[in-house]
Formats: structure tokens, C-alpha cells, sequence
């Protein structure tokens, strides 16, 4: 099944809890589920996406701190997708690129790919943390309705800006939440409309300091919401990080060796 995997970066728990009201109101339809994550250490972003995309958790990938620029030595769900022949592309920001594609980043080459030999086939990569959110999405439905990829995945990063800039507590911080949840509610409809199971998680939250990186609640916790009849939308599991990869995997069908958390799958022909 076709697959869009959002990571809201730096999307605390807390403050999903009360700013998502588009994604719960599909949830209180029947649509999908929330559940709580708690995601691996150290809580920063680039070792974060390498465990979400691979299964990997840092301390094993390598990718241990924001600063290791390099290709990922793990295969990623890209990996998988293609080697199953299934089209990938990516709205993400740049480290993405530089994990899966190729490193560093040279924005001339980069930021627009259109290369079907590399693992994210069709990407719209930034390097601007105030990239607007609202462009970001705008981005992944032109990759969308221009390749109709299989795997899809979207990663806005103005919430942890706002984090990084204001902290956990600021409005500026909540609102950025709000306005990501106003943006999935214009594009995620036709998404599920069309078929697509969804994913919309966060790769670790915000403290009261603008940082993350350590082992506090609201750094450490963060949502996962799952939309698709796909999924079994149990409340009594208990979803790892780490299963990211493989349940994504389970959903487009395609081999892999990674962990799954079996009890977000509905049970086939259910």
C-alpha cells in the first residue's frame, strides 16, 4: 500500500496533546489512532531521522550527534522501496539528502532531485530552518501529483524553529504546532481519499532551555498518529521507534530485516 510519512520535527507530546485538533478529530471518526512514543537517545534531530528511516537506534548507526555528515551505512526504507522496484521521493530537510542520496548537500545539485537511480528517487530538499512549513507541503504534493510515488515522506521543521527560538512553554511554539495540524488538514484528506496510509510522528520534542538532546519527558516523548485501514487502531500497544522502519516496509509490501510493531497492523483481510 502506498505510504506518507510525516515527521513534525521537534514535536513535543505535550504539546500534541492539545494542539493536533485535525488529527484527532480523524481519529474520533474512526480514521486512525494516537499513540505515545518515546524516542531514542540522544533526542537530536539527524541521528533521529537514521533511526525512524533504518530502525537504527544511534548509538548503533554511528550517527550519534547532529554534526556526523555522512552517507548512513544502514539501509532506509528509500533502500527497501527500490530494491522492490516502488518509486520514492522526499520533502525533507537537507540532511536527508546527505543520509540516502549523496553528501554534503550541494544545493545546485540537490535541491531539486530528479534522479531514479538514487535511493529518494524525487526529493525538494532546504537547508533554512524558517523554510515556511506551508511551502514544505506544497512541495510534497507537487511530488506527489507529479511521480505518484509509493513511498513518501514529509518533514517540516518551523515547530522545532519555533522551539529552538522560544522554548517548549512560548505560543510561538504551540502555534507552529497548530498551523502544522492546519496543514495536514488541507492535504491529508485527498490522501486518504486516494487510498494512502499515514503516519505522522515527530523525531523528539522541546525542553523550556529551546533545546533537546537529553532524557526529559518533553524531550523524549513525542505522538504517532497512524490513519488507514491498514492499520488496527488497537489503543493497547506500545509502538517503538525503532519498529518505524519495518512497519512502513510491512505496509509497502516489500522485503526487509527490520523490527515491526505487528499490533499497529490490521490483520490481513480484516
Amino acid at each position: 500500500m502506498k505510504t506518507i510519512l510525516v515527521v513534525l520535527d521537534g514535536l513535543s507530546n505535550q504539546v500534541a496533546q492539545h494542539a493536533m485538533g485535525y488529527l484527532y478529530a480523524e481519529c474520533a471518526q474512526g480514521h486512525g489512532h494516537y499513540y505515545t512514543l518515546t524516542c531514542e537517545l540522544p533526542s537530536l534531530s539527524r541521528p533521529l531521522y537514521e533511526c525512524i528511516l533504518t530502525g537504527i537506534p544511534p548509538v548503533k548507526s554511528g550517527i550519534i550527534h547532529n554534526g556526523v555528515s555522512r552517507l548512513s551505512r544502514e539501509r532506509s526504507i528509500f533502500h527497501y522501496a527500490r530494491a522492490a522496484g516502488l518509486t520514492t521521493a522526499a520533502a525533507a530537510y537537507h540532511w536527508v539528502s546527505e543520509l540516502y542520496n549523496q553528501t554534503p548537500f550541494v544545493p545546485a545539485r540537490d535541491r531539486h532531485t530528479d534522479a531514479p537511480d538514487l535511493p529518494i528517487q524525487y526529493g525538494h530538499f532546504y537547508s533554512d530552518d524558517s523554510y515556511p512549513d506551508s511551502h514544505l507541503f506544497e512541495d510534497a504534493e507537487s511530488l506527489r501529483l507529479r511521480h505518484n510515488p509509493d513511498f513518501m515522506f514529509i518533514h517540516p521543521m518551523n515547530i522545532d524553529d519555533a522551539g529552538h527560538k522560544h522554548g517548549l512553554s512560548s505560543p510561538q511554539y504551540r502555534n507552529r504546532a497548530r498551523m502544522a495540524d492546519g496543514y495536514l488538514s488541507h492535504w491529508m484528506p485527498t490522501w486518504l481519499a486516494e487510498g494512502y496510509q499515514v503516519i505522522v510522528t515527530a523525531d523528539h520534542g522541546m525542553n523550556d532551555d529551546r533545546s533537546h538532546g537529553g532524557i526529559l519527558p518533553e524531550e523524549t516523548q513525542v505522538p504517532l498518529f497512524v490513519f488507514g485501514r491498514a492499520f488496527s487502531l488497537q489503543a493497547e500497544i506500545a509502538p517503538q521507534q525503532t519498529e518505524l522502519c519495518g512497519t512502513v516496509c510491512e505496509l509497502l509490501g516489500v522485503t526487509h530485516d527490520k523490527p515491526i510493531c505487528r499490533g499497529l497492523l490490521a490483520e490481513p483481510n480484516a
